[in-house]
This record gives structure tokens, C-alpha cells and sequence, in this order.
């Protein structure tokens, strides 16, 4: 397992959209692995692959009370949503600015583990917003992408200055 380097914004890369992940090899497992090692020294809840620069379809999420931690999803889609409300996110790609974003806080989820098996999840709570945010990062769109105009203008100079 290797600790990768974590993009920063305004860096293009962020904005480009991940592929599907039609392999699962040796080297799926080897990015899984990296994300989890890469994510454990961060302090921070969850991961995706385009923030350290590869382009698929593949996140991770490390809820600390999680019992099934950490959970690996690969061509994560969301089949359903429920229960809006602000939540408070930050981002590893974007250090120092924190925002509330309007999310849903139970989603059912379809995704691929390591394996390539599809499996489907009820999440809920912060699980739920990560699975969001990071999914996101899979569509080329930040987090601050979904704040308030208002906020985005007063964030405005911190942006220019990361």
C-alpha cells in the first residue's frame, strides 16, 4: 500500500469525469488499498479515486462508529433519496474552506465491491453524505460547486488564493 498525493484545487484534474471500472484486476485492488492507506492518514471520512489523479469510477468511506468500515464502492449509483437537510461538508481537495450543502441523508445505493459483485446498501447520516460528496468527485463537480451563490462570493477570495 502507498500513501498518494491528494489534488488541490483549482488543479483541472478535479474536474474531469471518472469511467467505469470494467476490470477488476490486480490494479483495481492496488488503488483500493492505496485510497484506504491514503485516506487513514488524513483525518477525513472518505476518498475518491479522481482526487489522487486516477480517472475511475471508485470511492471509499471510513465512518469511524461504521461497523463495516471501510466501505469500497466501484461504479457507485444512487437508486434513491430521502430526507434533505444541510450538512456541513469540507474537502480534502479544497483545505480550509467549509460550506453547508443541501443533501440528502438516506440514499440506496448500488455499487461493485473489489470483486465486481454488485451489491445495494440503505445509508444514512454522515455514510449517505460521504457516498454524495465523493460521488461528486466522480462527476467532475466540488463540493463548493453546491453552496449558496452568497457563500460561494464570500468564499471567492480564499478559492483564488488555494
Amino acid at each position: 500500500m502507498a500513501r498518494l498525493e491528494i489534488i488541490k484545487y483549482p488543479d483541472p484534474r478535479l474536474r474531469r469525469q471518472a469511467a467505469r471500472v470494467t476490470v477488476f484486476d490486480e490494479s483495481l485492488n492496488q488503488l483500493v488499498d492505496d485510497l484506504i492507506e491514503t485516506l487513514s492518514g488524513t483525518g477525513s471520512l472518505a476518498l475518491s479515486a479522481p482526487q489522487v489523479g486516477d480517472l475511475r469510477e471508485v470511492l471509499v468511506v471510513d465512518i469511524p462508529d461504521d461497523e463495516l468500515r471501510p466501505r469500497v464502492y466501484i461504479n457507485p449509483e444512487i437508486l434513491g433519496k430521502s430526507a434533505w437537510g444541510l450538512v456541513e461538508e469540507s474537502c480534502l481537495s479544497i483545505p480550509g474552506i467549509v460550506g453547508n450543502v443541501f443533501r440528502a441523508t438516506q440514499v440506496r445505493v448500488r455499487a461493485q465491491d473489489r470483486d465486481g459483485q454488485v451489491v445495494e446498501q440503505d445509508l444514512e447520516g454522515m455514510n449517505a453524505v460521504c457516498l454524495q460528496h465523493e460521488m461528486d468527485h466522480l462527476a467532475g463537480k466540488l463540493f463548493v460547486d453546491r453552496l449558496s451563490v452568497f457563500r460561494r462570493l464570500l468564499l471567492r477570495g480564499k478559492l483564488a488564493a488555494a
